[in-house]
């Protein structure tokens, strides 16, 4: 028998949750043959078949999230197997003599990191090892857990007390799919990032009836890339450096009840307004379709959030690395400005620019907004 476990997915995955199996135990496949589909970073892909032969046994179900290197479905391989990649054996455990004793021992309590914060720094829990064995147990995290023992110890007591909030509260939902990457990468990026938002306003009182504001906002941004370069580039905070990028490839964000997707338009300082207006409805289209390439979804240079269709003036978006800079724009309204000193009414687009510090300076964040504002006050 050969078992054949998840497969290192790339990007630095983790996990995938498993879509639906399409084989059952006792089938014969072949190689390169689907045998799943799995869902991870907001793609869905099928997982082919590294053998030909029978299925003995499946190790996990739909909606299950096994881990890198988790054993997936166990082969009996075919004679027609000549020209498989060898399988991963399942080795199992070897599990050798423990000695017993009937004393008791006392354990003192034990300092352990949990969490963690964009310093690095973790927070410290003192718990004795049968404490910390009673909250896996009972499946409580010790981070949320207030101590009441002697200087600061969680006891027994702190767990089961935080057991009964918990049940009390009703079974928690795991996050899956889509939402659950986002955790993942909005817990990377606040860990990271060092992030700055500033925020103004743009007169659009005299654009003409019917202007796409999404279309503007994006030849904005494609104007403030090439007035402050900085923006638009990849930062490396391992190697402490930065990729300047040439071509602007502009994520925009899509909410869906499945969770937050950020399509790519590519190259838009080149493209036509109607060219970029096919594009954005096409990979809305398909977002919503859940038929988007995964690589439609990679490599974007600089974002978009268009959060004002849905609410709200001012927002802090987060920058997600490799990327350096996000751009929202909140819900248009009018508003009475000064204009010669007079009281007048004009419509306002409220704009709020996030930038990673680490590698962007507030001179070059202020004059990109500057340069998106001055460009989105034209008339057309």
């Amino acid at each position: 028998m050969n078992i054949f476990k998840l497969p290192d997915l790339g990007e630095g995955l983790q996990e995938a949750e498993i879509v639906e199996w399409h084989i059952k135990e006792g089938d014969t496949v072949k190689l390169d043959q689907p045998l799943l589909s799995v869902e991870t970073a907001k793609a869905i892909v099928d997982i082919p078949s590294p053998h030909h032969g029978v299925i003995h046994k499946l190790y996990v179900n739909a909606g299950d999230i096994p881990q890198v290197g988790d054993p997936l479905v166990e082969f009996e391989l075919t004679h027609d197997d000549e020209k498989s990649p060898p399988a991963l054996q399942d080795q199992g455990t070897v599990v050798g003599e423990m000695e017993s004793d009937k004393g008791v021992i006392k354990e003192p309590p034990t300092t352990i990191g949990s969490g963690g914060g964009k310093s690095g720094s973790s927070v410290s829990i003192k718990a004795t090892p049968a404490v910390r064995a009673l909250a896996q147990r009972m499946k409580v995290d010790l981070s949320i857990v207030t101590p009441s023992g002697k200087d600061g110890v969680v006891i027994a007591a702190d767990v089961q007390r935080v057991a009964k909030i918990l049940e009390e509260a009703g079974p928690m939902e795991p996050l899956r799919g889509v939402r659950r990457a986002m955790a993942h990468i909005m817990t990377q990026a606040h860990d990271e990032v060092a992030d700055v938002t500033i925020c103004d306003d743009a007169d659009i009182n005299d654009w003409q009836p019917g202007a796409d504001t999404t279309l503007r906002l994006i030849r904005a941004i494609a104007v403030g890339c090439q007035a402050e370069p900085s923006l638009n580039a990849w930062y490396d905070g391992h190697a402490v450096g930065r990729r300047l990028r040439q071509q602007i490839d502009l994520g925009i964000a899509v909410d869906t009840k499945e969770g937050l997707f950020v399509p790519v338009l590519r190259d838009i300082a080149k493209r036509t307004p109607a060219d970029l207006r096919s594009a954005l409805n096409q990979v809305k289209s398909d977002v919503k379709a859940r038929t988007i390439p995964a690589e439609e979804m990679r490599g974007y240079t600089f974002t978009l959030s268009n959060f004002g269709a849905f609410g709200g003036r001012y927002a802090d978006p987060i920058v997600v690395p490799p990327t350096v800079a996000i751009l929202g724009a909140g819900r248009v309204r009018d508003e009475v400005i000064a204009v010669d000193k007079q009281a007048v009414v004009h419509t306002m687009l409220p704009l709020s620019l996030t930038v990673d510090h680490r590698c962007v300076t507030g001179g070059e964040a202020a004059r990109f907004l500057a340069a998106v504002i001055q460009d989105l006050n034209k008339t057309e």
